[in-house]
């Protein structure tokens, strides 16, 4: 019997992760959204089925308004709430999509209570807190994507800085998703070796601003909208990673009970992603430097949530 994968919100990432969903065969998939976007999320579901005989994808999608049809889901991928757009900052979103993530996580704990549940809405560290919060969910079963897409950027840029493979680049990024979030250099490495004997200092403190800036820069390139194809593709790896109990390493918004000095909050943090939702939250040593940094995004994040009044 597949596996049932449910999407709620069906716009640019939703559609996206339903393509890649279906390309890997991951499992059925139903996507959810408001009633009158429904004709829209029907004849995204119809297209892509329409396209599954060109490379033999049998897996089911749907599109409907109903949350009565995700039941039973294993996994629950909530993109759903407004995008950012130029000039609003993940914060100024926060009165909208918190009403909206309090409406889905009702439904989610009615239809859908043994699912694991990734939380993509923005402002992501605060909405994936209200979710858990709302729902009841234990801790391993609710995770935030923020260090799966944050960490995706610092490879790529790695990758396009030294011109080598993003298949063998390694590195991590900590912390809130937002411009204070803190990327590891340290620890950065391509195919074992650091990344400060392939580049220069200035050079790497540019991509470390640049991945703090990243879904900046491209609301402002796309000029109405956020990204869309690497969330969905973050997203993906980390449906996969549990769905076939992979135990992958991927830096994710968990919650934190005492590691790295954490208590309560859902920040970016190394997890393992398994079977058991989030297995493990790994500690790392770092230096004096890279836990002020990290202090400085949990502040921000703790302001965030606290407006959440849950």
């Amino acid at each position: 019997m597949r596996k049932k994968i449910a999407l709620i919100g069906g716009g640019q990432i939703g559609g996206v992760l339903a393509l890649l969903c279906t390309q890997k065969e991951l499992g059925d998939v139903v996507i959810i959204d408001i009633p009158k976007a429904e004709g829209m999320i029907k004849g995204k579901a119809l297209d892509l089925m329409e396209s599954r005989p060109h490379d033999g994808y049998d897996v089911t999608l749907t599109g409907s308004s109903d949350y009565a049809d995700i039941k039973g889901a294993d996994v629950v991928a909530i993109t759903a709430g407004v995008p950012r757009r130029p000039g609003m900052s993940r914060d100024d979103l926060l009165e909208i999509n918190l009403k909206i993530i309090t409406d889905v996580a009702n439904n989610v704990k009615k239809y859908a209570p043994n699912a694991f549940v990734i939380v993509v809405s923005n402002p992501l560290d605060a909405i994936v807190y209200a979710f858990y919060k709302v729902s009841g969910f234990k801790k391993n079963k609710v995770v935030g994507m923020a260090g799966a897409l944050d960490s995706a950027r610092f490879r790529a840029f790695i990758a396009m800085e030294t011109g080598l493979s993003t298949q063998d680049v390694s590195c991590m990024v900590l912390g809130g998703h937002g411009p204070t979030m803190v990327p590891l250099p340290r620890l950065a490495t391509v195919g074992g070796v650091p990344i400060d004997k392939l580049l220069p200092g200035e050079k790497i403190e540019a991509i470390v601003d640049r991945t703090r800036k990243a879904g900046t820069e491209i609301v402002q390139l796309l000029g109405n909208g956020s990204a869309y194809f690497s969330p969905a593709a973050s997203i993906t790896e980390m449906i996969e990673a549990y769905l076939k109990d992979k135990k992958r390493v991927i830096p994710s918004a968990a919650c934190c009970e005492g590691e790295y000095g954490i208590d309560g909050y859902f920040i970016g943090v190394p997890c393992v992603i398994g079977a058991g939702g989030i297995e493990r939250i790994l500690e790392i040593d770092l230096t004096d430097d890279e836990k002020a940094a990290l202090n400085k995004t949990l502040e921000a994040v703790k302001k965030t949530v606290s407006e959440t009044k849950l």
